[in-house]
């Protein structure tokens, strides 16, 4: 087994080399395995080296904890906040790494324990939400909430779900397939996986409603409706997510519900340069500092008692919410690998965010 030395003294991602299996482990379960500046600086060049390598046929990723969070480093965005353009190196490359896994010419598996962080659906998320049925991806972006592993497979977010217990035995058996067929790969996760049954008090079983009160047109009215619903016998299962919704950022509310509704006209490339331009104008506070107030309020102060600027949702303005996602100058757009020519890591560091480090 021949292991990449990709950091020999940090060690927090680890590449591995088995015939024609190449393995990722994110070497941090004490951090919960954060996605780091550096982090994805390793696993770009792993993922680049790999795909370029005819030896190469099936990649696994993975965490050495039961935890990994996708969200980044928040305490690396927010000691930064007052320099002029906080971490838009680690953005940059982030959004590049997302697009290159999405469209990544090798079979992938991932091992992914669900994770929850952000200021508004990034990474394409605003693609892929928009994409399920109904109005759900509004309802899960607005309201964050969680589903569990038969949920997500059942809302197509996922494939399978392998006990936790199983992962070792089933990493050994898609090792010993050497191979990156899809379907004997598929096969043996297959042979792993559980079976898929939805609670009957899933929220998967509440569409009619979820498409009712999502499908409006603004946030406003989309709590009014889940208000009204709400107050209705037998939907109390409503109450935690109206909860969760009165106690967002309004800002974010609205920046949110306006990118999943654009997603759905979008490309997953033209979704992913909206959602960079988002990000980096929500880190430059461009409309407002709730995200460090966000981050203050969960990750340093804890006291989980964010003061939003503006506090309520009818006092953002739709002209500011604009702003976020009105196109940056050519050279300052985000350069997705949609081709050869452009996928390999060297033309990253043509960017000028490269140059600001």
């Amino acid at each position: 087994m021949a292991q990449v030395a990709v950091n020999p003294d940090e060690e927090v991602v680890l590449g591995e080399e088995v015939g024609h299996v190449r393995v990722i482990t994110l070497n941090q379960p004490r951090r919960l395995n954060v996605i780091s500046f550096e982090v994805v600086e390793l696993l770009a060049r792993l993922l680049e080296k790999w795909e370029k390598d005819d030896n190469a046929e099936l990649i696994l990723i993975k965490g050495s904890g039961r935890a990994f969070s996708a969200g980044g480093d928040l305490k690396m965005f927010y000691d930064g906040r007052m320099s002029k353009d906080p971490s838009l190196e680690v953005v940059y490359r982030m959004y590049w790494l997302c697009y290159h896994i999405h469209t990544y010419k090798k079979t992938q598996v991932f091992a992914t324990p669900e994770a929850s962080i952000g200021f508004h659906t990034d990474c394409g998320f605003s693609y892929i939400l928009s994409h399920l049925p109904g109005h759900l991806g509004e309802f899960l972006g607005l309201t964050g909430a969680r589903l569990n592993g038969a949920e997500l497979v059942s809302a197509g977010l996922a494939t399978h779900i392998v006990p936790s217990e199983k992962l070792p035995e089933l990493q050994s058996r898609l090792m010993s397939l050497n191979s990156g067929d899809e379907h004997a790969v598929k096969s043996a996760i297959e042979e792993f996986s559980t079976s898929v049954e939805i609670d009957e008090q899933s929220v998967l079983n509440k569409k009619a409603i979820i498409d009712e009160c999502f499908a409006k047109d603004s946030v406003e009215e989309i709590l009014i409706s889940s208000e009204a619903e709400a107050s209705e016998e037998g939907n109390a299962w409503i109450a935690p997510f109206l909860k969760g919704l009165k106690r967002s950022s309004p800002t974010a509310l609205k920046i949110t519900l306006q990118s999943i509704r654009e997603g759905r006209k979008q490309t997953l490339a033209e979704s992913m340069k909206k959602e960079f331009r988002i990000t980096m104008n929500i880190l430059r506070t461009v409309i407002s500092g709730d995200v460090y107030e966000g981050i203050r309020a969960v990750t340093i102060d804890k006291d989980n008692a964010p003061k939003w600027d503006p506090p309520t949702i009818d006092a953002v303005e739709a002209e500011k919410i604009e702003q976020v996602f009105q196109p940056f100058e050519e050279d300052l757009e985000l350069k997705i690998p949609t081709g050869d020519e452009f996928r390999w890591h060297g033309k990253y560091e043509d960017s000028p965010y490269a140059a600001s480090k």
